[in-house]
């Protein structure tokens, strides 16, 4: 099939790579030229715009953008919006509010332009293992475009199949291939904010329990009950057969091989947008989200020295307790 990919970035430039040596046809186009340059000569054609980019695409057009949720997608949908026509497709592959999808689908049904929201899961590994791919919208326009969705899905490589969903005939078999429709405008990337909600409390939890492992050779313990554990080689055993393993682990195993200090980190630590948002849809919802909004909130921490709410502890300790702050080290 033949699609146009706007941002090529580390996940839009291996998207387009995938797609190319699978035998899709694909346009590309950056606001950088060079990642476009480099692409043309691994198959893809580089476009010099947005509107030549569609131009050189034949009808009904697909055009999937792989950009920073915020104003450049905004502007970029709205640039397309412009330039296609009835039949056409917009995907929006980045992490995107789903509000924004549901409002941009709206905004686009006028001129009959379909509008597909398309969470991305892979980051750097997705050229190699595929893209884990939560879709919304509608179901004819998913199917119409099943061939690049199958291709940039990961497919069943070597993951143990689920027995109990042998013969279920409601259950999707594109789960297992590593893709998804989730349901209409939106539900794509709905469940790819509460994946990344969920992974930032996965996160935080190895975080935590290595921390606690590291600080067990303390001289503040009793010598007979403090232990200088070897945290490389305790990621790596997790890694075989216990309940914990996953990638997070892997990554995390990788880390601490080639550094037990983790010397070249800060441990200033950003936030995407996606876990504000699912704290934001568990308020609305008035589920609780304990681990979820701990997790979130912790990376607002790790970026400040001490936080005002600390100083206030640090009084009401000398106010009851006569508690006088530890001097700086």
């Amino acid at each position: 099939m033949q699609i146009g990919v706007i941002g090529l970035g580390r996940m839009g430039g291996n998207i387009v790579r995938r797609l190319t040596r699978a035998g899709h046809t694909c346009v590309v186009y950056d606001a950088d030229p060079a990642p476009g340059a480099a692409l043309a000569k691994e198959g893809a054609t580089a476009a010099s715009s947005v509107p030549a980019l569609v131009a050189a695409l034949a009808t009904p057009r697909t055009v999937w953008a792989m950009l920073p949720a915020g104003r450049i997608t905004e502007q970029t949908i709205a640039q397309l919006g412009g330039l296609m026509a009835a039949g056409d497709v917009i995907i929006d592959g980045g992490n995107t509010n789903f509000k924004d999808d549901a409002r941009r689908a709206r905004e686009l049904a006028p001129k009959g332009i379909e509008y597909l929201d398309v969470g991305t899961s892979g980051g750097v590994w997705g050229l190699q293992r595929g893209y884990c791919l939560m879709i919304g919208g509608n179901t004819d326009v998913v199917k119409r475009l099943d061939p690049i969705f199958s291709t940039l899905a990961p497919g069943l490589g070597s993951i143990e199949r689920t027995t109990e969903r042998v013969g279920e005939k409601r259950l999707d078999p594109r789960a297992e291939q590593g893709y998804l429709h989730a349901g209409p405008v939106g539900a794509g990337h709905f469940v790819k904010m509460i994946h990344n909600g969920i992974e930032y409390g996965m996160m935080q939890a190895f975080a935590e329990g290595f921390d606690i492992m590291r600080h067990r050779a303390s001289e503040k313990l009793p010598a007979d009950e403090r232990y200088d554990l070897n945290l490389a080689d305790i990621a790596e055993v997790w890694r075989r057969g216990s309940v914990v393993t996953s990638w997070l682990l892997d990554l995390t195993a990788s880390a601490l091989a080639k550094d037990a200090h983790l010397e070249g980190f800060s441990g200033r630590v950003e936030d995407s947008g996606e876990g504000r948002w699912t704290i934001e849809a568990a308020i609305e919802e008035a589920v609780p989200a304990d681990v979820l909004a701990a997790s979130l909130f912790v990376r607002f921490r790790s970026r400040q020295d001490h936080t005002f709410a600390e100083k206030v502890l640090s009084a009401m300790r000398l106010g009851f307790g006569g508690h006088v702050e530890a001097p700086k080290k």
